[in-house]
């Protein structure tokens, strides 16, 4: 009998793909890649071939190579004899790890209240994230219709707008064409054209609505 073949283990060495067709980050780096790219900047800051980087150190050139191409994890006593060699702290050989990336945690009921100059009476944005750099800004609100609400279809701005229903329902209008919206219904569009609720055809209702636009616009 044929031995059946045990699935491969998901040890988080190989990444996995998403169903989003954006490009993988060439930005991020793993700590092997980042150390090697480290150390390669430092030696030719050093003016230092790989031999004698490797000699100063009490290294072979072929560790030296596979640890500046990120292909091996030296021990801590391997690159503090690096450090030492470089006469640099052992600590600045990871400083191509201290790139930020930005996450905004929001826990629920803390968003920021927003009161927009155009707003309605009766529509509240409550802001759930931001972020802090790069060329896009995104603008990610959950907003509320109270009872008290009126309609406003004139909304206009630039970039892209992504609304999500989560409850209640609304006649939201983008440029000449009206869309029924109830819970789990959702609309993308260009937010240049006019927009917005065109009729309240149940109150409350709350929808997310996430805001995408160039950072110099």
């Amino acid at each position: 009998m044929r031995a059946r073949k045990k699935p491969a283990r998901d040890d988080g060495a190989t990444p996995l793909a998403t169903g989003s067709n954006a490009p993988s980050s060439s930005g991020w780096r793993t700590v092997e890649e980042a150390v090697g790219a480290r150390m390669r900047a430092l030696r030719k800051r050093l003016d230092m071939t790989v031999a004698e980087l490797a000699r100063q150190a009490g290294l072979s050139v072929g560790m030296l190579s596979k640890i500046e191409n990120g292909a091996t994890s030296p021990s801590l006593a391997t690159l503090q004899a690096l450090a030492d060699a470089c006469n640099v702290p052992i600590s600045s050989l990871f400083a191509e790890l201290e790139e930020a990336r930005d996450c905004s945690y929001v826990p629920r009921g803390h968003g920021v209240t927003i009161d927009r100059r155009g707003t309605k009476a009766g529509h509240q944005y409550e802001l759930l994230g931001h972020s802090l750099r790069g060329e896009v800004v995104v603008e990610p609100y959950l907003i509320t219709l109270s009872k008290e609400a009126q309609p406003y279809a004139n909304f206009r701005h630039a970039g892209v707008e992504f609304i999500h229903m989560l409850s209640g329902g609304i006649a939201y209008r983008h440029a000449d064409k009206i869309y029924d919206l109830a819970p789990g219904d959702s609309l993308f569009f260009d937010a240049g054209a006019p927009h917005g609720p065109a009729t309240l055809t149940k109150l409350p209702s709350r929808f997310l609505s996430i805001i995408i636009y160039p950072r110099d616009a």
